[in-house]
């Protein structure tokens, strides 16, 4: 009775004890949000709606300060895009953000108020949440409405959706702060931003303790001047800015169109820069003034300053010779940026740099300018004064000088006298031309059409602006390469329309009347697989023409890369040929005229956002009437590796010559390997005899690129490699036709000739793998979209 009593109490307590463990094992699910009455620790995470953002405590490295911020998940530096108690921190991790049954929102340390972040809002059912915009809010879920948030107090970080500006209704004035030292004091710092008012227009401005430090220059309702770079396609971030303008006040927001984590930051230098680091800001560092481009106000000049003085980071230290001194101010708050002033503004300074190793402090030199540079890595940096060496003592430079320029000027006014002569008959020869012009038809009754009968849409003529605006003034940044007739740029125009410009060289030989009857010429050649102009730009000397704009670079750009080729599964690459294909037939049989294209190649196929293949580059091209067959050049242009041998060897060339250059294609498209560039087994043998041996010995899959893997049709990948052979035999009449190509490969049970040996079987010696004419290749980015038809 007794063994059975100790039992059950034993049963009892294990059942009791199982429960409680239960009960005890910590929630795992993620927090979304929280009611009156939930409290946040130090080693919990309030996550947003959709996982894009986190809610919590953090610490500074090196210290035991902590404190409440939002930052975005995945971010693998974690940056704080808003700080709930930044001039506050609580000691050791102590801290608790709580929500009580008043709406009032704090953060609480030891039973004690530490930060009230949102005052009581007395009313119904209360919610704190992370949206997934980054906003931190409290809502009334009975009447769905949003009593706190955020958005409406902003400290160093702008995100998409937030405001910088004012509201005079509310009184609401959203501007941002400066940390006191980048990632290590999150305190208030010298710098705000905000929006302004200057002079009827509205700026960007910072501030520095107060005073307008620098400005953005007006909104002209694209961006600001001063801050060229938003807009940069080159940068890891792009923004579309938005200025809001209402009754009730002002305010600046932002989109961000590219960059996985977009924000904007004013750092503790007072620039403006990118969730990446990124300035935007011109200045280097400090702002000077004084007249620049760069936005910095100017401020008045000590006496003892000039213009070009500048702070330079060197490492070294100063030599403490009689007359020098060393100043101390040790000041948590004071940051590199107050040191900068300090220093300017007294005449004795010739130098300085931070007091503490956590930014704050100065620690300034006086007296004599002396500063031993010590490159050695173990020296610490130094701000140093740098000033213009005087040129006292050198007069006899100034008249040496002034003797050369003076002969230069003479020079120049005969250079001018005989230039203006040369542009007075040049003018007299445009006007003749333009008069000519204008006197025939107009382009848009050229009443072109295409193969399926529908009208093409006129010939547009463009403004020079309007192509200046779209290229950023032609800037080296839209460039997208050179061909032989003048560079290409890429433009955006205000629909958003992207294309590209090319700027036809000055040198190009092509007159008005000319430039007019080759755009035409172009014009009638339009299908979906090859690249379409869409218009002109006559400008004085300027001819430009302007095609759309492929966005995916070429094919080579995919092929012949290790990593993108891996992008190019067989259905894609078997498409990308019979969209080549489609390209050739149609000028060698259903255009206006017959074209033979005589440099198709990987790096003159584009593609377009869909990865459909267009055939590009007609520089070399040359144009058949409908019953010729063949012609014969003197001047033999291409590029070897692809070019047919009787092109290359007689100067003869037709349709079949194309043919060849497509086979070559076909077989490095099966391969991912260049014509030119495979040495096997130390035989001098380039892909086309790599090819033609393998499949003498029937182990043509051995052909395959590897990136494929076995992701592929074997009868149907040894039928395009059948017709590839075809396509490059020696003998032009040995090879099919394009129409008799697509039929082929279309049609998998139509019986195939056999290949006889092809042309090039060998590997030609390196210094003879690029092109006989003086024409070079001069970009294989798909950008260039570069077509020049030269008519016969």
């Amino acid at each position: 009775m007794k063994s059975l009593a100790n039992y059950t109490f034993f049963l009892i307590l294990t059942l009791f004890c199982s429960q409680t463990c239960i009960i005890n094992i910590p929630s795992v699910a993620a927090i979304t949000s929280m009611k009156p009455g939930d409290v946040l620790n130090h080693s919990q995470v309030l996550d947003s709606e959709g996982g894009r953002f986190k809610l919590g405590f953090f610490s500074i490295p090196q210290t035991n300060k902590t404190y409440l911020g939002i930052w975005y998940a995945g971010d693998p530096v974690e940056k704080k895009l808003w700080i709930a108690n930044p001039n506050t921190p609580i000691l050791n991790n102590s801290g608790l953000l709580t929500l009580d049954s008043t709406g009032a929102l704090r953060i609480t340390s030891g039973g004690k108020t530490v930060v009230n972040i949102a005052t009581p809002l007395l009313t119904g059912s209360l919610i704190a949440r992370l949206q997934d915009s980054g906003n931190f809010v409290v809502q009334d879920e009975t009447r769905n409405r949003t009593l706190w948030q955020s958005f409406d107090h902003p400290t160093s970080c702008l995100l998409p959706g937030m405001k910088l500006g004012y509201n005079l209704t509310t009184r609401q004035n959203w501007t941002l702060t400066s940390w006191l030292v980048s990632s290590t004091i999150p305190a208030s710092g010298a710098f705000t931003l905000s929006l302004e008012a200057i002079q009827d227009a509205f700026q960007l401005v910072v501030s520095r303790r107060g005073e307008i430090y620098w400005t953005s220059g007006a909104w002209n309702d694209q961006g600001f001047p001063y801050l060229p770079s938003f807009r940069d396609s080159a940068t890891t971030y792009q923004y579309n800015l938005n200025l809001v303008s209402g009754t009730d006040g002002m305010f600046f927001q932002f989109e961000a169109t590219k960059g996985s984590f977009p924000s904007l930051e004013l750092s503790s230098d007072g620039a403006i820069a990118a969730g990446d680091g990124s300035i935007y800001t011109r200045y280097n560092k400090f702002c000077y003034g004084y007249g620049g481009d760069d936005g910095c106000v100017s401020s008045q000049l000590p006496e003892c300053r000039k213009d070009s003085d500048k702070f330079e980071q060197k490492r070294g230290d100063f030599i403490d010779l009689s007359g020098t001194s060393t100043s101390y101010y040790d000041n948590a708050s004071i940051s590199l940026g107050d040191c900068m002033q300090k220093c300017w503004e007294h005449c004795s300074c010739v130098g300085f740099t931070s007091l503490n190793s956590n930014g704050t402090g100065c620690r300034i030199w006086n007296g004599k300018r002396d500063f031993r540079v010590d490159e050695s890595g173990n020296a610490v940096q130094r701000y140093v004064l740098v000033s213009p060496k005087s040129s006292k003592g050198k007069t006899w430079i100034w008249i040496v000088l002034s003797i050369v320029i003076t002969m230069l000027i003479c020079g120049l006014v005969c250079l001018i006298k005989t230039r203006i002569q040369k542009l007075q008959h040049e003018k007299r020869k445009k006007e003749e031309h333009i008069h000519e012009m204008n006197a025939a038809d107009s382009f848009s009754n050229t009443n072109l059409k295409e193969e399926d009968e529908r009208e093409v849409q006129d010939l547009k003529i463009f403004s020079f602006g309007l192509i200046l605006a779209a290229t950023n003034n032609f800037s080296s940044d839209n460039k997208l390469g050179e061909g032989g007739f003048g560079p290409v740029y890429k433009g955006q125009f205000p629909d958003g329309r992207e294309v590209a410009v090319k700027r036809l060289s000055r040198t190009s030989g092509q007159g008005l009347a000319e430039f007019k009857n080759e755009l035409i010429l172009i014009a009638k050649v339009q299908h979906r697989n090859l690249v379409r102009v869409l218009g002109c730009c006559i400008h004085g000397d300027e001819k430009m023409l302007i095609y759309e704009y492929m966005p995916n670079k070429s094919l080579d750009f995919f092929l012949f890369d290790p990593e993108t080729k891996k992008l190019l599964d067989w259905q894609k690459r078997f498409e990308i040929i019979e969209g080549i294909a489609q390209g050739l037939l149609y000028l060698h049989k259903y255009s206006r005229m017959r074209v033979i294209h005589r440099d198709l190649k990987a790096s003159n196929v584009l593609l377009d956002e869909n990865m459909n293949p267009k055939i590009a580059d007609f520089g070399l091209a040359r144009t058949f009437k409908q019953n010729e067959t063949e012609a014969v050049t003197r001047r033999v242009v291409g590029t070897y590796g692809y070019m047919a041998p009787e092109f290359a060897m007689e100067g003869a060339f037709s349709i079949k010559s194309d043919v060849f250059s497509f086979g070559v294609l076909m077989l490095e498209i099966l391969s991912g390997r260049r014509n030119a560039s495979l040495q096997q087994f130390n035989r001098p043998l380039n892909l086309i005899g790599y090819a033609w041996e393998l499949w003498k010995e029937g182990c043509g899959l051995e052909l395959k690129d590897p990136a494929l893997e076995d992701l592929y049709d074997t009868e149907q990948f040894l039928r395009v490699i059948h017709v590839g052979l075809l396509c490059v035999q020696e003998g032009a009449t040995d090879r099919p036709t394009m129409s008799d190509v697509i039929s082929m490969l279309g049609n998998g049970s139509m019986s195939l000739p056999i290949a006889k040996q092809p042309a090039f079987f060998t590997g030609r010696d390196e210094a003879e793998s690029y092109s006989s004419s003086n024409k070079t290749e001069q970009c294989s980015i798909n950008d260039c979209s570069i077509t020049v038809i030269e008519a016969r």
